[in-house]
Order: structure tokens, then sequence, then C-alpha cells
């Protein structure tokens, strides 16, 4: 994907298939701001029009302000994938000594923290984020959950693994999802920050690439 040409075809496929902005957002890494734009501008019969996220209407250079990230080479790759996967457990290795159990955030983070769960020897979790069910109205009204197939918290440490920060509002629900449910998230890892945040909640944030914005808009 080169240009936002190319993210906004992306979108308006994605939408054609039935997925909630909330999935589309995840897909292409970019905010619900950012995903909310896409949509209006590919002209997809799959949704109502929401209002302008920023600028006027029609207005293509007063779009929102984001970065997307593609990582579609390293996730396309069984070997690839791994690598990254060891190398994110490998920046998680000195956090907690009692740590037995990864948490994947859905849908890009599962896979990676198979990886990481199989590297730093935990069990395996998975968490679907509010943002999956998010269409119309308030994300705040929604709530994530923890899938029954996976293993669950039961009161225990745990690390938090997602492919892409971009604004934290996922790894911040998710934290606060597992701390509802007695668990204490240990530390956090993703393969990029957008945010280039040293923590979220008070729980260590750690990233393979940090990505940092230079100069003004």
């Amino acid at each position: 994907m080169k240009n936002v040409d190319d993210l906004i075809a992306s979108a308006s496929e994605l939408a054609e298939r039935g997925l909630s902005k909330g999935e589309i957002a995840d897909e292409l890494n970019v905010s619900r701001e950012t995903a909310s734009w896409l949509v209006e501008r590919s002209g997809s019969n799959s949704y109502e029009s929401d209002p302008e996220p920023t600028g006027r209407k029609g207005d293509d250079s007063s779009g929102p302000h984001d970065i997307h990230v593609d990582w579609s080479a390293v996730g396309r790759d069984s070997s690839r994938l791994t690598h990254i996967g060891r190398a994110m457990a490998d920046l998680l290795v000195k956090e907690g000594e009692e740590v037995d159990l990864t948490i994947g955030i859905e849908k890009a983070g599962a896979p990676l923290a198979t990886t990481v769960s199989m590297e730093l020897d935990t069990d395996l979790g998975s968490y679907a984020p509010a943002k999956h069910q998010w269409e119309e109205g308030d994300i705040d009204e929604l709530g994530g959950s923890f899938s029954r197939n996976f293993a669950q918290i039961r009161d225990r440490e745990c690390y938090v693994v997602d492919d892409t920060i971009t604004s934290g509002t996922t790894m911040r629900e998710t934290i606060g999802s597992i701390r509802e449910e007695g668990g204490d998230p240990v530390a956090c890892v993703v393969i990029v920050d957008k945010q280039g945040v040293d923590e979220i909640e008070g729980v260590p944030v750690y990233s393979l690439i940090d990505v940092v914005r230079v100069g003004s808009d």
C-alpha cells in the first residue's frame, strides 16, 4: 500500500465485506478517526456517513493526521513473524519473574502473542477490544472480551502483545480489562509505537520501532 488512494480503496473493500469501522481501523493500522475518514472518502454504501473528523467535506488535505503502518511483509510469512515475535519476547524477558500468561490483542496481536508465549513459556490468552464492535455511537459504551477458548486471567501477572499503538486507546482498554479480572499487567510490547510512549496506565511499553513526528503540520 503506497498512498492514500490505496488506503481508501482498501477501506472500501473491507467495508463491502462487512467489517465494522473498528475492524477496518485495526486492519489498516490507523486510528478510528482515520478509518471513518477513509470509509467516507471511499463512498461505500455499507455505512451511513459520519460527521467529518476534521476539516471540510470533500477536502482531502484536511483529513486526520496519522501514520499508516504496513507490516504485511512480516505477517504473511510465518518464519518472519516468528523472528519478530522472538524479538518482542526478548524485550520482555527482564520484566517480571513470575509472569505465566501472555495476552494477545485481536486480531494482529494474537499470532504475535503465540510466539511470545512460546519463547517465554507462558499460557496464552486473547482479548477482543471494543473497537471491533464499533459502528455508530460512542465506543466508550461498548466493551471488549476475553476469549473463553484461551487461558483466563485468574488473578495472574501477564504480558500484553499487540502490533501497533496508534492512539493508545486499545492498549489502555486492555490493561483496564485485565485489572478488572484481577490480573496484573506487567509489561506491554508492540512492533510499532506511533505515540512513542514509555508507559500506559503505569505499565511499561516496549516497541521494536518508535515513530517520531518532526516539525509541525
